[in-house]
């Protein structure tokens, strides 16, 4: 059955890893669109993160001419048009739930960043424990500008769009779900670094948040059932997203656990997005 809306993660699944979607991969967009198939990009990213991503990209025509139709940003936190850029949907905390976050993870000593809400994503407060951790201090150093250092002393934002753990590598699942008994108030979504690759990311946002909840809310809106997505995704953030869709394929370049559990198609760097496409039929 084709689809009538394919989902697709954005780096590492639609980017390749020198952040350009390839000539294939534009070509499977373009033929989305004959079909009126709706496309929507799901991606951990902010706004703003996702703004330079697109501009940084070498493109023979102009981004906002890009096939798609919508993004779904901050791991479900909102939705944009594209490429209007209109804000559809957006869920943030509140004050008291990041006091609540914060300090449990002060009390596990998890060096953390704090994002504001919509739209204003790229504004950070931070805080390290000094030990070592070299990819928490690497995505500081790209929010440098809009980042803080927490200070207990002072008043934290109003409301924040999420709660973002960076912890080195040796950590794992039991750490995740640890998090989730201990915060059972939040969606706790875990994803591997797309930095370093390796270093594990914890991501606390409102409990409606995570790209299947928003990507159902989207469906609703469209009239547009579960068993009609195709979704595409590479890494754990995506794992309910492909969980819920009607079809769901993985890129080769996925952690061994998602293989075991989705189709595969090619990596992010063969084209996997296209393959994905060119096997529905179109």
């Amino acid at each position: 059955m084709i689809p009538s809306i394919v989902i697709t993660d954005f780096d590492g699944t639609l980017l390749n890893d020198d952040k350009q979607i390839s000539s294939a991969d534009l070509t499977a967009l373009d033929t989305l669109r004959h079909h009126r198939v709706k496309v929507a990009i799901a991606t951990g990213r902010s706004m703003a993160s996702f703004g330079k991503a697109m501009s940084q990209m070498n493109l023979d025509r102009k981004v906002s001419s890009l096939p798609i139709d919508y993004v779904i940003f901050s791991t479900g936190a909102g939705v944009l048009s594209f490429p209007g850029k209109e804000l559809l949907f957006n869920r943030s905390l509140s004050a008291k739930d990041t006091v609540q976050i914060t300090q449990y993870f002060d009390a596990q000593q998890m060096d953390y960043m704090v994002h504001k809400a919509v739209p204003d994503t790229q504004h950070l407060l931070y805080k390290s424990f000094g030990r070592e951790n070299e990819d928490f201090h690497h995505r500081l150093s790209l929010y440098r500008s809009h980042a803080r250092a927490l200070d207990i002393f002072e008043n934290q934002f109003e409301r924040i769009t999420e709660v973002l753990a960076v912890l080195p590598v040796h950590h794992g699942s039991k750490t995740v779900s640890k998090i989730r008994r201990d915060l059972p108030r939040f969606s706790v979504i875990p994803a591997t670094s797309p930095l370093d690759h390796q270093s594990l990311w914890i991501e606390v946002f409102n409990k409606e948040v995570s790209k299947s909840k928003t990507a159902a809310w989207l469906c609703r809106q469209l009239k547009i059932e579960p068993k009609q997505v195709l979704a595409i995704g590479n890494d754990y953030n995506d794992q309910d997203l492909l969980a819920w869709a009607g079809k769901a394929v993985v890129v080769e370049n996925a952690p061994d656990q998602l293989k075991t559990s989705f189709a595969i198609v090619a990596s992010n760097n063969c084209s996997g997005f296209g393959m994905a496409v060119n096997d529905i039929g179109l």
